[in-house]
């Protein structure tokens, strides 16, 4: 029971990722002259991708305990991945424009820094059920 638990909240992590990501990164921009005209953005859509791939790939391999350990590598290679690129982007938001703590924190992506981190340790718990027995 609690490995069903622990893989839906793993996939439900995934999922809230993959929303936001698409939400701050959409791969499809109309225009702002001519809203009909839709730009694709592929840097946008490998950043959608990265949350798509841990959404199904990741949690599929956390389904069976053969495939656990590569679930657990990949999902820890997103998340190394996310944190720094996150960070980064906060980094150069805050250079550019500097703003007191708080709202830092407010604006920064250290919510969904902290989001991705959950989903880690989500997966990191469901690792050591399959291993530990």
């Amino acid at each position: 029971m609690n490995r069903r638990l622990l893989l839906l909240a793993l996939f439900l992590l995934a999922f809230a990722g993959l929303i936001l990501h698409y939400r701050i990164h959409p791969f499809f921009i109309a225009d702002k002259v001519d809203p009909s005209i839709v730009t694709f953005k592929a840097i946008n859509f490998i950043a959608f991708l990265f949350s798509l791939f841990d959404l199904l790939v990741v949690t599929i391999l956390f389904l069976s305990r053969g495939t656990a350990v590569y679930g657990y590598l990949f999902n820890g290679i997103i998340v190394i991945y996310g944190t720094v690129l996150m960070a980064h982007f906060s980094i150069a938001g805050i250079i550019a424009k500097p703003l007191p703590i708080f709202e830092m924190i407010l604006r920064s992506t250290l919510p969904h820094i902290m989001i991705s981190w959950a989903d880690f340790f989500v997966g990191k718990v469901l690792y050591d059920l399959y291993i530990k027995g």
